[in-house]
């Protein structure tokens, strides 16, 4: 009994020695808590840029603009269907010289557009219409040069969409004749973009209408369309 009554001592001044067994941990941010605060960044007084004013120098970007040409065509060798061709050039260069506080003294300087790299869904086309028409190799650009710009607003207000008007000369081919584009542009902080078509007789420039023998044959009538994007 005297064994059996120290065994019980032992134990219990073991059990009393022992560090308790709830630890405390350290304190942490619960995964919800942490997961919003990493979400919810720091307010700032920071704003947007101011719109731009006075004289500005817009650059055409070349990679976010484009020329095309749109003509309607027969296809004989596919019982005559009518088609729309459509070609796409990404190669548009230029400077748009704005005046944001007298809008009617901007001015336009050259445009000038690469239809050597004209693509459209037919490669035999765009091969005929290179080396046969536009003779691209010889005549690579095409250039369009302001000569006057109507209808421009007395303000503007910026991302508000204009409609205007701007008449000079083309030259493909190597041959001018005068065009006129109608234009929708707005200007947006930064960024002036905008449409530009006209339309235009292929025979005046000497490159058309397109005849490719028992396959297709071309409109006269071509819709020219830039698509450009701008900025200083």
């Amino acid at each position: 009994m005297k064994y059996i009554a120290f065994i019980l001592l032992v134990f219990t001044l073991a059990a009393c020695a022992a560090p308790t067994a709830q630890a405390t941990l350290p304190s942490a941010t619960p995964a919800s808590t942490a997961a919003s605060q990493a979400s919810s960044p720091t307010l700032s007084s920071a704003t947007s840029a101011a719109p731009l004013s006075g004289k500005v120098d817009f650059k055409i970007v070349a990679a976010e603009s484009q020329a095309s040409y749109t003509v309607d065509e027969t296809l004989f060798n596919q019982n005559n269907r009518l088609n729309t061709a459509v070609g796409v050039t990404h190669v548009v260069n230029g400077d748009i010289n704005a005046d944001l506080t007298t809008p009617a003294n901007t001015t336009i300087g050259p445009i000038t557009i690469d239809i050597s790299q004209f693509v459209s869904d037919s490669g035999q086309r765009d091969r005929y219409i290179q080396g046969h028409f536009l003779e691209s190799s010889t005549y690579p650009t095409a250039t369009f040069v302001t000569q006057t710009i109507t209808g421009l607003p007395a303000s503007y207000v910026d991302g508000k969409s204009y409609t205007f008007q701007i008449s000079g000369n083309l030259t493909v081919h190597a041959v001018t004749k005068p065009v006129t584009f109608q234009v929708t542009a707005k200007l947006s902080g930064n960024t002036l973009a905008g449409e530009a078509t006209a339309q235009v007789l292929m025979s005046q420039f000497g490159v058309g209408p397109i005849s490719l023998l028992g396959i297709l044959q071309t409109q006269d009538q071509v819709k020219l369309t830039i698509d450009f994007v701008a900025r200083p």
